[in-house]
């Protein structure tokens, strides 16, 4: 799979742009600030309809307008298609394939697979657990899009179910009778919805463990592939009845919720654990691993989403954004090195210099809202 043409209009910085693309290795050099992110963001956006640098679509229309545009030709298999997201903060957004609309934008997710190294990635092992949730389903929607509606609906519930419980905790008599009611009907719904997520992201640790294990050997100078490990860590006591284990958790922590107003179990609740060392003496990544094994560590995870998309019979589009520039010049050549091999590489860069030589292919400079090839 790779993108040969990518359109933008009114998307960030662009008002209008037009970039050819082709296989292999392409990179946007360009000082801070002049839009090279940008280009690549556009393309991950259609990959799962979201930004992994901000968390709504109004920052990413250009100021003064009023919606973007994202157009992609993505080959895939020798086929082409034309995939569009008309951006419509405050709106609904709309897609089209082929120039054919889609009822929902949901439903391109999973036609482009894309996977981004950046910066920002150091939060995978020093952020919160939100961020470690939202890698796990991100990577669960790439490999199962319609588990993107399944999220959607779970968010629903969630945001439902917690308004219900703050009424439910200040109200009396009759009213707070017809709210506990109501509140079982969303406790089902809970319990139904978030089990199917739960198993998702239990099924996908299982699948990623061992290909994390290769990448950290691969990244990490002198590591092993058992120094590195993941665990789920869920709210509730997994087993074969995951509703049934949802229910009799919210059961227990009623009481709890109804206090504080706010939903005490769930997927929404539980963490992905990171650890390194001995198989016998695990350490939390969190708080003992250095920082060259934190990024080590935040690598392996991205190289090891990468690894497994592969294997399910696709080869995603990879982004290296600004990322070489954070690394040493043994990460540098090592993570090149790793890549290479990609269908299509895009790598943002402020200079030549930080992209390795093995990754050395089409090269665009990026400056003053132009983008232009440089042969």
């Amino acid at each position: 799979m790779h993108v040969a043409h990518l359109t933008l209009h009114d998307f960030r910085s662009y008002a209008d742009i037009e970039v050819a693309l082709e296989p292999g290795a392409t990179a946007f050099i360009g000082r801070n600030g002049q839009g090279k992110t940008n280009l690549v963001e556009a393309i991950d956006y259609l990959s799962r309809l979201s930004s992994h640098r901000v968390a709504t679509d109004a920052p990413l229309v250009r100021a003064g307008a009023d919606q973007a545009i994202v157009r992609a030709s993505v080959v895939k298999e020798g086929r082409p298609a034309l995939i569009e997201v008309e951006l419509n903060p405050g709106r609904a957004n709309r897609a089209r394939i082929n120039r054919s609309p889609l009822p929902r934008p949901r439903e391109i997710v999973g036609l482009v697979r894309t996977v981004v190294f950046s910066p920002d990635d150091l939060t995978l092992v020093k952020g919160d657990p939100s961020d470690r949730r939202k890698f796990l389903d991100d990577l669960l929607i790439l490999r199962s899009p319609r588990l993107a509606g399944v999220r959607s609906d779970y968010d629903r519930v969630l945001k439902q179910r917690n308004s219900l419980l703050k009424t439910a905790g200040v109200a009396r008599g009759s009213s707070r009778d017809a709210a506990m009611s109501t509140l079982e009907i969303w406790d089902d719904n809970l319990a139904r919805v978030g089990a199917e997520i739960l198993g998702a992201r239990l099924r996908l640790v299982e699948d990623l463990r061992p290909y994390l294990g290769k990448a950290y050997e691969a990244v990490a100078r002198g590591a092993s592939r058992d120094d590195a490990d993941l665990d789920y860590r869920a709210s509730v006591e997994v087993g074969d009845d995951l509703p049934q284990a949802l229910l009799d958790a919210i059961a227990a922590r009623r009481k709890e919720e109804l206090d504080r107003g706010i939903s005490l179990v769930g997927p929404h609740r539980d963490e992905l654990l990171l650890s390194l060392g001995d198989p016998n003496l695990r350490l939390p990544v969190k708080g003992y691993a250095s920082h060259g094994e934190s990024w080590s560590f935040a690598l392996a995870l991205r190289l090891a989403s990468y690894d497994l998309l592969r294997a399910d019979g696709d080869d995603p589009i990879l982004v290296l954004d600004d990322v070489f520039a954070e690394l040493d010049s043994d990460r540098r050549q090592q993570l090149a090195e790793l890549v290479a091999g990609a269908e299509q590489v895009l790598v943002t860069a402020a200079v030549a210099a930080d992209v390795p030589a093995s990754l050395q292919g089409a090269r665009f400079l990026v400056a003053d809202g132009t983008v232009t090839r440089d042969d």
